[in-house]
């Protein structure tokens, strides 16, 4: 009597329903303990320019309002104190940005900017949106 000889190779079956549980358990942990930073800071609505650059450059950072308030690093300053902020600035070398709301006044830009002059910053920039 012959027999016959057959082998069936039986291929592996993956549960998939356990994977999707712990990729679903993961995804919550990961959303849950995130932290999503917001940065304080002061709202100005920069204007828009075709030709800007990204600086990565530390800066001394002024900020004009539109109602003409003037923060250095986000702290409010008066003339006098920026005065000696600015000319901090031009004896470390260290290059300036401007960040000047739309509304603001120009007459205030252009006084900050004669400061920079007078004491010969070598760098002042002027921060835009593209």
């Amino acid at each position: 009597m012959k027999f016959k000889r057959t082998i069936e190779i039986e291929r592996g079956h993956l549960d998939i329903a356990p994977l999707i549980d712990v990729i679903f358990l993961l995804l919550i942990f990961f959303m849950l303990t995130s932290s999503f930073i917001f940065q304080p800071g002061i709202r100005v609505n920069l204007p828009k320019a075709v030709t800007s650059e990204v600086l990565h450059r530390e800066l001394l950072v002024i900020v004009v309002t539109a109602g003409n308030e003037v923060y250095v690093n986000e702290r409010p300053v008066d003339n006098e104190e920026l005065f000696s902020r600015i000319s901090l600035a031009a004896r470390e070398n260290q290059p300036l940005l401007i960040k000047a709301d739309k509304k603001a006044n120009l007459g205030k830009v252009i006084e900050i900017w004669d400061l920079c002059r007078q004491v010969e910053v070598k760098q002042v920039n002027i921060a835009t949106t593209q």
